[in-house]
């Protein structure tokens, strides 16, 4: 195995992974919380894991090509997005007070509303097909058979370091993080960025279909 392949998958894996606003904001917003948050970079990485090899071993160009279905996706991540800011913004407006027996119902039903969000967060955007998908599908797809599998290595093993680095770093930085200010400074550039990205799907939607 070429380690300067796998380097490059690395490197190229970090670029498309990090800009991914949505996806990041979900996991830092649980490593905050301290609420599985490793769970919950278990499941992106997972996700990212299947998309990049269904890129790099042949999906890419597929999916490229299949334009309603990279319609059908944009639409339900402009969805999902202005809910998950609207969301936010809701957080940033409103006092963070729960008594005991809220706090703990939230705690016990939690895990699998953290998956569930975790995959819609990953699954309903668009960008994470077009970046895992199709760009890393296309790099990957130009190497040889050994190679590709170097290169998909790399591109992994940056899925889990930055996830789990994410999610670790927010856990342990939670004590600052989630102080009243700066958690409603974090929601308020959370929902900021969620209205962002969903006008820039929205006006990629308007523009593909008025092209």
């Amino acid at each position: 195995m070429s380690w300067l392949i796998v380097l490059q998958g690395f490197a190229l894996g970090l670029s498309m992974i990090i800009p991914i606003g949505a996806q990041n904001a979900f996991v830092l917003n649980q490593g905050i919380k301290q609420r599985h948050h490793f769970t919950t970079a278990t499941v992106c990485s997972v996700c990212d894991i299947v998309l990049i090899c269904l890129g790099i071993f042949g999906g890419g160009a597929l999916l490229a090509s299949n334009q309603t279905l990279l319609n059908t996706v944009t639409i339900g991540g402009i969805s999902f997005v202005l809910v998950y800011g609207i969301s936010s913004l809701r957080s940033a407006l409103t006092t963070n007070k729960v008594t005991k027996e809220e706090n703990s119902a939230s705690v016990l039903s939690s895990r699998k509303a953290v998956i569930l969000g975790a995959l819609a967060v990953t699954l309903l955007n668009p960008h994470v097909y077009l970046d895992t998908v199709v760009i890393l599908g296309s790099i990957g797809g130009q190497f040889a058979q050994d190679e590709r599998i170097a290169f998909a290595a790399g591109t992994l093993m940056a899925s889990f370091t930055w996830f789990y680095g994410l999610s670790f770093g927010a856990a342990k930085l939670s004590h600052i993080l989630a102080k009243d200010k700066v958690k409603r400074t974090i929601d308020l550039l959370v929902a900021a960025m969620m209205f962002f990205i969903a006008t820039k799907l929205a006006i990629q939607l308007f523009e593909q279909f008025n092209g």
